[in-house]
C-alpha cells in the first residue's frame, strides 16, 4: 500500500461506480465528495458536503475539505487533511480523541439546527493558528 500525497479532483454529475485511485470526485448536485482512502487500502471514503458535515473549498485549480478525514471505522484508521489537492497526513487518534471529536461534531450539528448558524472558531484561537501554520508553509 502506497500513501498518497496528492489528489486530483473531478467535478461530476454522479459519483462513479468505480473510483480511481488518486481522484477526489465532487458531486455538487448531491453535495457529496468521494475518493479511495489515501493510505492505499482501497476503501471508499464518502464525505457529505454541507453546513454540518464537510466543507469544500474550490480555489480555482485546487480543492480543500474541512475538517480532516478520519477513517476510524476502517482497519487502516488513516487520518489526513485534503488541502489544495495535497494530502497532509496527521496522527491517528486514540479512542478517547475519536469520541471527543464525535461529541464536538454532535454539539456543532445541534447548535446549527437550533440557531441556523454554523459555529466558528475565533480566528486568534490556537486551533486556527496551528491550521494556518500547517497549510501555509
Amino acid at each position: 500500500m502506497k500513501r498518497r500525497t496528492v489528489l486530483k479532483h473531478e467535478f461530476v454529475e454522479h459519483i462513479p461506480n468505480k473510483l480511481e485511485d488518486g481522484t477526489l470526485y465532487v458531486c455538487k448536485i448531491f453535495g457529496t465528495a468521494a475518493h479511495k482512502c489515501c493510505c492505499g487500502c482501497g476503501k471508499e471514503v464518502i464525505t457529505p458536503i454541507g453546513p454540518t458535515d464537510w466543507r469544500l473549498n474550490f480555489e480555482g485549480t485546487t480543492v480543500s475539505l474541512h475538517p480532516s478525514i478520519g477513517n476510524w471505522s476502517f482497519e487502516c484508521r488513516s487520518h489526513y487533511w485534503i488541502k489544495r489537492n495535497r494530502v497532509i497526513w496527521v496522527s491517528q487518534w486514540s479512542k478517547r480523541e475519536i469520541e471527543a471529536g464525535r461529541s464536538y461534531e454532535r454539539a456543532e450539528k445541534e447548535q446549527y439546527f437550533q440557531t441556523g448558524k454554523v459555529p466558528t472558531v475565533p480566528s486568534d484561537s490556537l486551533w486556527n493558528k496551528l491550521m494556518k501554520w500547517l497549510f501555509n508553509q
